[in-house]
């Protein structure tokens, strides 16, 4: 199985509150991961590409139920 199957898997399991909170926590991930990145070159850079599809993946979960939940 990908890692994107089971990172979208994973994400339908939660609530809205702990979707928020992961979001949160991969966007300050983010932040260090890019910090690092620019005082020295991160052994795999692609994890900051990864990591910004994943946030995308949750923002777009977040906004697919809270438009199910205003119909």
């Amino acid at each position: 199985m990908s890692k994107k199957k089971e990172f979208i898997d994973s994400i339908k399991g939660l609530s809205v509150e702990d979707l928020k909170v992961q979001l949160e926590q991969s966007k300050q991930r983010l932040k260090k991961l890019e910090f690092a990145h620019a005082i020295s070159p991160l052994e795999n850079p692609m994890s900051i590409r990864a990591l910004r599809k994943d946030i995308a993946r949750i923002e777009t979960f977040l906004k697919q139920n809270s438009e199910a939940a205003k119909a």
